[in-house]
């Protein structure tokens, strides 16, 4: 017989925060949200207060020397979340200034005791519990004991079964505070400016009882409040392809036979080429043949986005919904950010088909500090993408180099299943177009060199193209090739 005690956890109603929790917020736990002034410690606590309190589950939230409850609600009420018939029905504020400013530690206690043996909440929360602690320090009262009274509180609490949440700005880890040991969650943000761009990361540094997930997760403050962007679910036991590989046709003549048949489904693509190469051409064509068979498509746009004076059929698909367009210009993008955008659009289409347009633009719309880190980012969203189920499409800008042949500038060609890449020769005083597939992963493929044209239908594929009467100028036809290919 099993005397295994089941903890029930709470849905924190804060996108993303659950997952990093390891699976939602420990009922009856004593939590510290803690963090420097202006990351978003009071507007998380909102946000889950207002998403847990019901009349059958009241909560209270007491306030100290930081702001009166009615600046606090002025500034609140302007998110989404917030409940104007909540208030003084299942949320109540309790002002503990003149508590907190007679400096004695008991008398704070004892008006919070008051207080919940009055209204019995199910959910407490103390904003700021560090006023309470700076205000009890500048008091010559020998009564005052710190670690006392923060155990008899976290006592007091998980005796009347409440989750309580403490409200504190502490600015490193190494602050020397008793409330770090007693309590059993410890949720800390963190912020930092960058350029242009305001980068706010959560940590959960300590959650009794369950896993948490390790590291940084970035979060944003929008008008719906915080979302937390955690990392994309990887399945380990990844399923096998099954054999023989299914075959998406690319939209563009000859290039399904060079491929070996179609690009199978679920591989990633990287195709790299030069500046007017036709990358964006032949990704917008890739999109389109989807649709035509039936398929949904997502693409991520990172330089210029499509118009009908570039390229009219993906605008109409984009117009129609056939394809979900993501277009973030926010200076201070995340990688889990982005791969959350796409795997949300993904399932809201059931979308068979990705494209990443460009990666030198996906990189520089990360934010200063996720460029240092880009090749890893890059596997991860890979990885994410793929194992979604999605078939993805990724171009690359190479510069105009033409006696050399690379697939890319992040050194992350053997991420990607198949590769095919764009460059351009001269001949006779022209510049020519030549594509070439340099990979397809497990799937036999074409080894030639092909010159293509770029006309108002597309893509068009020629033969392979053939040293015929010194064509190629004496310019050197061997490539160097410096990534792997399986």
């Amino acid at each position: 017989m099993s005397t295994k005690v089941t903890i029930n956890r709470l849905a924190t109603g804060v996108p993303g925060l659950d997952e990093v929790l390891g699976g939602g917020l420990p009922e009856f736990s004593f939590n510290l949200i803690a963090g420097p002034p202006g990351c978003g410690k009071t507007t998380l606590a909102h946000q889950m207060m207002f998403a847990l309190a019901t009349p059958e589950r009241p909560a209270l939230f007491f306030t100290v020397l930081g702001e009166p409850p009615l600046k606090m609600l002025r500034y609140q009420q302007q998110f989404d979340f917030f409940d104007s018939d909540a208030i003084n029905q299942s949320i109540r504020y309790i002002n503990l200034a003149d508590d907190t400013l007679a400096g004695d530690l008991d008398e704070v206690l004892r008006r919070i005791v008051s207080e919940v043996e009055a209204h019995a909440p199910s959910l407490v929360f103390v904003d700021s519990f560090r006023s309470v602690v700076l205000a009890s320090q500048t008091q010559h009262n020998p009564n005052n004991n710190l670690p006392q009274f923060v155990q008899q509180l976290g006592m007091l609490m998980t005796t009347w079964q409440a989750t309580t949440f403490l409200i504190g700005e502490y600015f490193t880890e190494t602050d020397t505070n008793p409330i770090f040991t007693v309590a059993d969650g410890l949720i800390w943000l963190r912020q930092s400016v960058e350029r242009n761009s305001m980068v706010r990361k959560m940590e959960i540094m300590k959650m009794r009882g369950q896993p948490t997930l390790p590291g940084l997760h970035t979060f944003r403050i929008a008008s719906s409040g915080i979302r937390v962007f955690a990392p994309a679910p990887l399945n380990p036991d990844e399923t096998p392809r099954s054999l023989p590989m299914q075959r998406l046709k690319m939209g563009v003549p000859r290039l399904d036979e060079m491929l070996g048949g179609g690009l199978p489904r679920g591989y990633s693509l990287l195709v790299a080429g030069p500046s007017g190469s036709g990358k964006s051409i032949l990704a917008a064509t890739f999109l389109a043949e989807g649709a035509r068979n039936g398929e949904a498509g997502v693409i991520a746009v990172f330089e210029q986005r499509p118009n009908h004076s570039q390229n009219a059929t993906l605008a109409d698909l984009i117009r129609s919904g056939q394809v979900s367009l993501v277009d973030s210009r926010a200076p201070d993008l995340s990688i889990d950010e982005i791969v959350q955008l796409l795997l949300s659009e993904i399932s809201r289409l059931n979308a068979t088909r990705v494209v990443i347009d460009s990666l030198s633009g996906f990189e520089l719309a990360l934010a200063p500090t996720f460029r240092a880190d880009f090749r890893e980012s890059l596997s991860r969203m890979v990885t994410a993408l793929t194992r979604a189920g999605v078939s993805v499409l990724m171009t690359s800008e190479l510069e105009d180099r033409y006696t050399d042949l690379r697939f890319s500038p992040y050194g992350t060609a053997f991420l990607t299943d198949a590769i095919i890449v764009q460059r351009y020769i001269e001949v006779r005083s022209r510049l020519l177009r030549i594509m070439a597939v340099v990979k397809v992963r497990a799937s036999a493929h074409c080894d030639e060199l092909r010159q293509y044209h770029i006309n108002d239908d597309g893509l068009q594929i020629g033969e392979m193209l053939a040293d015929q009467e010194g064509l190629l100028g004496g310019r050197p036809t061997t490539q160097r090739t410096g990534d792997h290919n399986d």
